[in-house]
């Protein structure tokens, strides 16, 4: 199998040998009031890191719609919420502030892309204000926005992510405590992680 190594060879396969006009000025140094909107109606985003070794990383955040605050117009904050510890995008973000969000709303085709730097601060303030029910995140992810910009709808159309009657069913796939045990060897039955996975998720979710 060959690869392609040059811009030219990659620009060549394609239609045009540039990106389109629109393409270019939608692409914005701070955000608007669209992309506030839309943040504020967002439960959930993907955040992509390297470790600046270049071993990339993509990592979900969720939570209640608008749980990523804006702080202005160039600054986002990002909570994190209890999880498995692992720490990948914090520990990346020490070593390479580079991050990119990629921000989506149930139903909605069309995502919020932002590029920008990331930091990592426990302020108290900041935490409190960001807080569930008094439960205060260890750390906040604060991303300075380099780049936002909408991106098309595509991708979710022909994915039809948001059409219930295209998803499979749940019971066509092994639950986390299976698929746990075939991969970790576990010697306890699938149903006992299953249910100390849902007494954990019940338990710590903030």
């Amino acid at each position: 199998m060959e690869y392609l190594t040059t811009r030219e060879e990659l620009r060549a396969i394609y239609k045009t040998p540039a990106p389109t006009e629109g393409s270019i000025r939608k692409e914005l140094r701070a955000l608007d009031a669209h992309s506030k909107n839309f943040l504020a109606k967002s439960p959930f985003v993907l955040i992509g890191s390297c470790d600046g070794q270049g071993n990339a990383d993509v990592t979900p955040k969720g939570d209640k719609p608008g749980f990523v605050a804006v702080l202005d117009d160039h600054t986002l904050a990002i909570p994190d919420r209890p999880g498995n510890n692992r720490l990948d995008t914090l520990e990346n973000i020490l070593r390479d502030p580079a991050v990119g969000l990629l921000f989506l709303i149930p139903g909605m085709n069309e995502t919020l892309r932002v590029n920008g730097q990331a930091r990592i601060t426990t302020d108290e303030v900041l935490r409190t204000r960001l807080a569930v029910d008094g439960r205060l995140p260890a750390s906040v992810i604060v991303v300075k926005v380099l780049a936002c910009y909408m991106h098309c709808a595509k991708a979710f159309m022909r994915s039809e992510l948001w059409k219930p009657e295209s998803w499979p069913a749940r019971a066509e796939m092994p639950t986390l405590g299976q698929i746990l045990k075939d991969q970790l060897a576990l010697p306890q039955p699938a149903r006992e992680t299953d249910e100390w996975l849902d007494d954990a998720y019940a338990k710590s979710m903030w």
